[in-house]
């Protein structure tokens, strides 16, 4: 009987760790500091996304700052945890007004 029972069972396959792709070698190093130089202006459909510039205090990337966007309350000196270091956001659009008011 004990044959029969492992035959039945089936090697099961490991999952991966990664959730999108490039991200392994990213979350090796876990959370990195990097410290709110600027705050560029609010984004999203209803403004809850703040976009912000960052200068990154540890890591391979060290010294070099990058625009990120941000959801909830921040402000200038706060020190977020960036979970990847090599990705940056899309500058904000500037509205165009067309109309009777231009």
């Amino acid at each position: 009987m004990a044959k029969e029972q492992k035959k039945r069972e089936k090697p099961q396959q490991e999952k991966k760790q990664g959730s999108s792709k490039g991200s392994e070698r990213l979350t090796e190093e876990g959370a990195v500091p990097s410290i709110v130089e600027i705050v560029l202006g609010r984004s999203g459909t209803k403004g809850e996304i703040t976009q912000v510039k960052c200068k990154i205090l540890q890591g391979k990337n060290r010294g070099k700052s990058i625009r990120r966007n941000v959801r909830g309350p921040v402000k200038k000196r706060d020190v977020l945890m960036l979970r990847e270091t090599e990705i940056e956001a899309r500058r904000i659009m500037k509205r165009i007004n067309k109309g009777a008011k231009s």
